[in-house]
């Protein structure tokens, strides 16, 4: 049965909301009516840090984490291991092994992974800049944590016969990990254990 709503205006809100990830109708539904039970300052300081994230926010220069500025916290960070890269497919997949606090060195955000069926090819990720990384020198061991699916296997097989012949460790998350499994998903204490037990990338991790 299809919602009659009282104004059209409720509609074509519930309507963006419900173009979110994970949020149907009837959640956009309750999210747009908490909101117009709120003051207009509080909807507006909604609005605004949302259009403020989307036309101010940077991509790091470096890692291509999301940032305030042109590098972020985490690559600018002296502190930081420089000698060690952990790839993951996105910004939350940094902010998931963050959170485990067992990994101090640098990271690169892919942005994805290889996957022909959704049309996204080698090309299509950022890939040829982690090599570029690596040319650098610095780099000494560089930790595949993409995800337990056939793409994640496809793209660390992809990325270790393009850093084939370089100076560099390449090791995998231990597979603590069930397939299918992404790591924004992965108890914080699992994830953790996975990257303290990863192990020698052998192309058929």
């Amino acid at each position: 049965m299809n919602q009659q709503y009282p104004s059209m205006l409720l509609e074509k809100a519930v309507g963006e909301f419900a173009k979110l990830p994970g949020v149907g109708r009837k959640t956009a539904m309750r999210l747009v009516l908490h909101l117009l039970r709120q003051d207009t300052a509080v909807v507006e300081a909604f609005g605004n840090a949302m259009i403020t994230l989307k036309h101010e926010v940077k991509y790091c220069k470096v890692c291509h984490n999301i940032s305030d500025t042109e590098t972020c916290r985490i690559c600018s960070n002296p502190a930081r291991d420089a000698s060690t890269i952990c790839v993951v497919e996105s910004i939350r997949d940094v902010m998931a092994v963050e959170a485990t606090q067992q990994y101090r060195g640098l990271y690169h955000v892919l942005g994805g992974v290889i996957s022909p069926m959704d049309g996204i090819g080698p090309s299509d990720l950022q890939i040829e800049s982690l090599v570029e990384r690596v040319k650098g020198g610095e780099v000494k061991e560089v930790i595949l944590a993409l995800s337990s699916t056939m793409e994640g296997d496809t793209t660390n097989f992809y990325i270790s016969r393009k850093l084939h012949g370089m100076d560099v460790k390449l090791s995998v998350i231990a597979r603590g990990i069930s397939i299918g499994d992404e790591l924004e998903y992965t108890d914080e204490v699992t994830l953790g254990r996975s990257i303290i037990n990863r192990t020698l990338f052998t192309g058929t991790a």
